[in-house]
């Protein structure tokens, strides 16, 4: 697995393997069951996420009980929770969908791997602006998009989920409720849309 993570770098940046074993030291693998909660809200967790196999997802629940998924990271996706890498507990829980491997990284490892090989500050500096690039996206779908909208945004972001992820999860991602995801897909269904 931690090859896989190698190769994720390999596409993103010129590292060569001498410089990527210099900087894999503090990586760990670790496999999660379905289900498997591993980050509760109010931790303060020391490391991010990067999925080899499986589906991981961030949620918050409210006063009522209700979630609100924030994101999913199915394979070759990094996911990690920005508060606690400011040292802040977390406001997000973070659990596995399904069977899930990942590649743990300390949260200063991108920081201190820059400081090693340079090469990987610039992807350093692209990750967090694709991050805010995602989440002002995301913001803003919620705000302004119709639920039609937002379906077509996630089948576009996440393309093979609508399979792997029940029906209200990703209602619960969209802000909608699962009988108006529903409504949306039957409607394009009719216009003879498909998802897969």
């Amino acid at each position: 697995m931690i090859d896989q993570f190698r190769n994720y770098l390999k596409e993103k940046i010129q590292i060569t393997d001498d410089q990527f074993d210099s900087i894999s030291g503090d990586l760990k693998i670790k496999k999660f069951d379905k289900n498997e909660i591993i980050q509760y809200t109010g931790d303060i967790t020391k490391h991010g996420f990067f999925v080899c196999k499986g589906l991981l997802r961030a949620y918050s629940i409210d006063s009522k009980g209700k979630e609100h998924i924030l994101q999913f990271a199915p394979e070759n996706w990094l996911m990690s929770d920005r508060n606690s890498m400011n040292n802040e507990q977390s406001v997000f829980f973070i659990d596995a969908i399904e069977q899930t491997e990942v590649v743990i990284m300390p949260n200063d490892f991108m920081e201190q791997a820059g400081m090693k090989v340079p090469c990987l500050q610039p992807m350093q500096t692209k990750l967090l602006n694709n991050s805010i690039r995602f989440m002002q996206k995301r913001i803003n779908m919620l705000l302004s998009a119709t639920a039609e909208e937002r379906y077509l945004d996630f089948i576009k972001l996440y393309p093979n989920l609508t399979l792997r992820v029940p029906q209200w999860m990703i209602a619960s991602y969209l802000g909608i409720t699962p009988e108006s995801l529903s409504r949306v897909r039957k409607e394009l269904a009719n216009k003879h849309f498909r998802a897969n």
